[in-house]
């Protein structure tokens, strides 16, 4: 791990008088659905900016970060909270988030000799020192009934800032994750106006008729789920593929003329071209079997849709399947085709079975048990990550920590160029090592 000095840690509670104000509609409990609870052995999601350091020094920087954070809290006031588990007399055991307002965890840290291109110029992401950025990592999200919803660290570079966020992942998806940082930004960099973003829509109404909320888990889950640890993995390196415009289009359009259609997304023909060229260089047997899973939003897919700005988890893992031998053969194109008409199937009576199917029979998300081959593309770049300015500009580069990291994570993340996609994939070294031979492949990167 890098060398970091932890200068200070603070308890940062919602500012009182904003939340007088903003939460007129205060829930004092707010039930974990079958999205959230899913998640209670998986670890927390964890995303940071890295920015430059502003060319005027601002010796109330780390200060004016608490107080606006304080403000935004008063808004996301869940993250302030904790979880609670009560005990039924059925046997079985609910968990909440208590909105009790005990704070959010804040660092302020120094990474002393660490420079902002340390981190951006290996080809090979330096993963010791950026993990060092990230509070909480190996904490898994059922810990929160005693470990704060939000940790954040603010690290000091020679020349840079970078404010790493680590939030319980049965609390909040990525999508509830950006809408908490961009509101975070907002208001740092505010002039007094208000803030545009909406607020955290928590009303769980969706549910009504096909779950019942809260719901009961058996002892003998929450025995499994109490006794969980971290899950070790073997040795794993990150690279971030930076695709520009220009490239995806012509994948793209190469996709969607082949099979037919016009309904191949950017997104899909990308990963389907990760995927092929992933399998080649993990150099599998033809009957191997290979998965892709991609994990689907759910706010616009049930029958009375959701706002952008719910407050919680609404996504569900689409599976995706082949043999490496029929991928190779048949190429990106038809693997982009299969993946788009895996998404197309989850519809609402496709979510609402699975949610009332999970509810009677719970299964937990463990890192370590996903299936072998198997690549999952969490994130999404149609996240504002680099409209995040603090105050001092916008971000030059997103990185994720430890916490969900397995051999075939991709990460996708919005490039810092209009249209640009960067996906930071998470694989062995050998597999890494073989993509950078596969001129197919790198012939997609930006140059």
């Amino acid at each position: 791990m890098a060398s970091i000095r932890f200068i200070s840690t603070s308890c940062i509670k919602p500012q009182p008088s904003i939340c007088e104000d903003n939460n007129h509609d205060f829930s004092p409990t707010i039930d974990l659905t079958p999205c959230d609870l899913q998640l209670l052995q998986a670890d927390h999601i964890q995303k940071g900016l890295l920015f430059l350091k502003p060319r005027l020094h601002n010796p109330l920087m780390i200060e004016q970060l608490k107080v606006t954070l304080s403000r935004t809290l008063a808004i996301f006031y869940p993250l302030a909270g904790r979880l609670i588990m009560t005990q039924n007399n059925d046997k079985t055991a609910s968990f909440f988030i208590n909105c009790n307002g005990e704070g959010a965890h804040f660092v302020h840290a120094v990474a002393d000799g660490i420079k902002v291109n340390d981190i951006l110029e290996p080809i090979i992401s330096p993963d010791n020192i950026v993990y060092s950025f990230f509070p909480m990592n190996g904490v898994l999200n059922y810990k929160g009934i005693s470990n704060p919803l939000l940790a954040v660290q603010v690290t000091e570079l020679v020349d840079g800032i970078f404010i790493g966020c680590t939030i319980n992942h049965c609390v909040a998806d990525g999508t509830s994750f950006w809408h908490f940082f961009n509101t975070w930004s907002e208001i740092s960099r505010g002039n007094g106006d208000g803030v545009s973003e909406a607020s955290p829509f928590l009303d769980r109404h969706y549910l009504d008729g096909v779950v019942n909320l809260p719901i009961h888990l058996p002892f003998s889950l929450i025995k499994e789920i109490s006794l969980a640890e971290g899950v070790s993995t073997p040795p794993l390196q990150q690279r971030v593929f930076h695709f520009p415009k220009e490239k995806i289009a012509k994948l793209k359009v190469k996709a969607n003329s082949e099979i037919g259609t016009n309904k191949i997304s950017s997104l899909q023909a990308l990963m389907a071209h990760l995927w092929v060229s992933i399998t080649r260089s993990r150099h599998l047997k033809p009957n191997e079997e290979v998965h892709y899973g991609i994990l689907v939003g759910l706010r616009q897919r049930t029958k009375q849709p959701l706002p952008d700005s719910y407050f919680g988890n609404a996504v569900l893992i689409a599976m995706v399947k082949s043999t490496a031998g029929e991928l190779l053969r048949r190429g990106p194109c038809w693997a982009a085709w299969q993946m788009n008409k895996t998404i197309a199937s989850q519809t609402n009576e496709k979510v609402m079975k699975f949610l009332e199917d999970w509810t009677k029979a719970p299964e937990m998300k463990k890192v370590g048990a996903l299936p072998s081959n198997l690549l999952i593309t969490g994130s999404s770049p149609r996240f504002d990550v680099y409209g995040n300015d603090f105050g001092w500009g916008k971000p030059l580069a997103v990185r994720s920590g430890p916490g969900n990291k397995s051999d075939g994570k991709l990460t996708v993340f919005p490039g810092a160029e209009e249209g640009s996609i960067d996906f930071e994939a998470c694989l062995s070294p050998e597999t890494l090592r073989a993509m950078t031979e596969d001129e197919e492949f790198m012939a997609t990167l930006a140059s």
